[in-house]
């Protein structure tokens, strides 16, 4: 949430709360992908990065593929024209999405080789960075592990290795804090990081995307 809403919803608190009323009212009948590419396309039109930057990653949440999420900004084209749709694609590329890059766009999910199982320490969070355009975190409990998305699950960040202190790792663009033991967000935002399924295989580990 920006800044001025922050401010407006301190300040005029019953007036905010009737316009988000309104807001949730009128989608009440849309699911939850369809809302959430009209949202995209509202922030395209008025131009508010913050927002796109923020409904961008709920859409592909709410189960909308990057395809679609195109195919939506291109279809208002008469209502947004091309100096909106590009503005929007510059700050798309500027988030560096993996879904979104031109190799992944129509690859078909699979496992991906990350590290050899036994670099992986015990009780340790390993870092691996550019695996198929994705980095990262790998946190081992004795033969278990969890491997996490570096990407913040608010406006998908990358979060580097620097960010970690122990088990908590704080995205350094609105300080959302989680716990790479479990994943949990534990400060500022409500959302747990993104977790890959992975197995072992052949002494490698490897991550399911």
């Amino acid at each position: 949430m920006s800044e001025a809403l922050s401010y407006l919803l301190k300040a005029r608190p019953e007036a905010m709360k009737a316009y988000f009323t309104f807001l949730k009212d009128t989608g009440k009948h849309l699911d939850p992908k369809t809302r959430s590419l009209i949202s995209v396309i509202t922030k395209v039109h008025s131009q508010t990065e913050g927002g796109f930057r923020q409904y961008l990653p709920r859409a592909m949440r709410d189960g909308a593929s990057p395809h679609e999420i195109l195919d939506a900004i291109l279809m208002a084209f008469p209502t947004l024209g091309l100096a909106k749709i590009v503005w929007a694609i510059d700050i798309l590329l500027d988030m560096d999405i993996p879904e979104f890059s031109l190799e992944l766009m129509d690859a078909e999910p699979g496992w991906h080789d990350l590290i050899d199982w036994d670099d992986v320490k015990k009780d340790q969070i390993t870092h691996v960075d550019k695996v198929d355009g994705r980095s990262v975190f790998i946190y081992r409990s004795g033969d278990d592990c969890q491997v996490y998305d570096s990407r913040c699950p608010h406006q998908v960040t990358n979060i580097p290795h620097l960010a970690l202190e122990g088990v908590r790792l704080t995205c350094p663009k609105h300080q959302w804090a989680f716990d790479i033991s479990s994943g949990e967000c534990v400060d500022k935002g409500n959302r747990p990081l993104n977790r890959f399924e992975s197995r072992i295989s052949k002494g490698r580990l490897e991550a399911y995307w």
